[in-house]
């Protein structure tokens, strides 16, 4: 890609050390929650404080901020979410991200200096919408995910530059319209739509006819049961160069509740295709499923969904790796490991740099412990020391 029209790399962060890792790994800029407003209640989330600690580390590494207040508040939160956008917006909020029509009215009014993006909760599939909300005072409209890339070439060409537009392009899939599914408030009494949700749609079902109660229609794939809600996840690195060729001025990483290997995975992943590196289908899908995943689609982006782009034969994620470590200091030429799963002397390892390259190291026999102590094998929570130069946020990880 032109490096003068690269698109932005825009990462999750549901917790203020995820923020950082996303920094470290190459995102042009972080999304993130408040502690209200925001549809992940189950992230972490920023109190007041993590956001402006974020904000400002965000801003020294000349990255940017933005805040998720896209809930759909009902008539009595406006004057709750509106005091907190003022608040962001003094730490040196750099947009928010809203999906409710009110919101977008209310938050105007305010003449903040962060900018208004629209949320995928919005759903927007057209370009008459993207510039009515332009019209309306958003900068930037991040278009739904049941859009084909002819038809998001067709709203670029449409829309003429007059406005910025974001696309998802890695991460979970809901099975319904972007987060507005309601099986989560029938089975739970969480909504979804509040950042609630529970993926029902991750769960086991069975088929029953109305005219015969009790008897359970063979549907399953296997002795588990028969997924049919769950769709895979996004992975769209092979249309980056099209899509930014067609205007998308920022591409998109979903997770906010997913861990730091995978934040670390994705991103720099992502950052290297950006930056022109061109990976085959098979290298791609070889790097990515080295983080839990459902497996991977191209989602609507192809013109139509097809049944592979949903897992019907499993509803829990593997991985063809597990994160073991990651380095939290280096002085001297000696690096400091937090261990995250048991590794044993002698281990041969994965190692993943912040600059995104790969190589393997065997860890020393006996391992040595942050106190000067022996060991055979560490475990979650133990600190070794290793004589090599790796840098901060380094990941360790055994490959299977």
């Amino acid at each position: 890609m032109d490096k003068s029209s690269k698109p932005e790399l825009l990462a999750p962060a549901g917790t203020l050390k995820k923020l950082k890792w996303a920094v470290a790994y190459g995102a042009n800029a972080v999304y993130f929650g408040a502690e209200f407003g925001s549809l992940r209640s189950f992230a972490g989330n920023f109190t007041l404080d993590d956001a402006q600690a974020g904000l400002d580390y965000l801003h020294q590494h000349r990255k940017k901020g933005y805040v998720t207040l896209n809930i759909y508040p009902f008539s009595d939160e406006y004057e709750k979410l509106t005091t907190l956008a003022q608040q962001l917006d003094e730490m040196g909020a750099d947009a928010f991200i809203i999906s409710d029509m009110g919101v977008l009215s209310e938050l105007k009014k305010l003449n903040l200096k962060a900018a208004l993006h629209i949320s995928t909760q919005a759903n927007t599939t057209s370009w008459q919408t993207v510039l009515a909300y332009k019209d309306l005072g958003a900068k930037r409209v991040n278009l739904a995910r049941e859009l084909s890339l002819e038809q998001i070439q067709d709203i670029q060409q449409n829309i003429s530059d007059q406005i910025e537009t974001e696309v998802f392009v890695h991460g979970a899939v809901c099975f319904s319209y972007s987060g507005r599914c309601a099986i989560s408030d029938y089975l739970t009494g969480f909504r979804a739509n509040r950042g609630e949700c529970k993926h029902p749609c991750r769960w086991q079902y069975s088929l029953v006819e109305e005219k015969r109660p009790g008897e359970y229609m063979p549907v399953y794939e296997d002795e588990r049961g028969l997924y049919f809600f769950n769709s895979k996840e996004l992975a769209l690195f092979e249309y980056l160069p099209q899509l930014a060729a067609a205007g998308v001025n920022s591409f998109k990483i979903e997770g906010r509740m997913k861990t730091v290997h995978y934040l670390a995975t994705v991103i720099s992943f992502y950052r290297q295709v950006i930056d022109g590196r061109q990976f085959t289908q098979e290298e791609g899908l070889k790097l990515l499923s080295r983080i839990p995943n459902r497996g991977y689609s191209t989602g609507f982006v192809k013109g139509t969904v097809q049944p592979d782009d949903y897992s019907v034969g499993k509803s829990l994620s593997g991985a063809e790796s597990v994160f073991v470590g990651n380095v939290v200091d280096c002085n001297g030429g000696v690096s400091t490991i937090e261990v995250r799963n048991k590794i044993h002397a002698g281990d041969t390892l994965e190692i993943l740099k912040p600059d995104s390259s790969l190589s393997e190291i065997t860890l020393p026999d006996p391992l040595t412990d942050s106190k000067g102590h022996y060991l055979e094998f560490a475990n979650n929570s133990q600190y070794i020391v290793l004589g090599e130069t790796l840098p901060e946020y380094t990941i360790l990880r055994r490959v299977h």
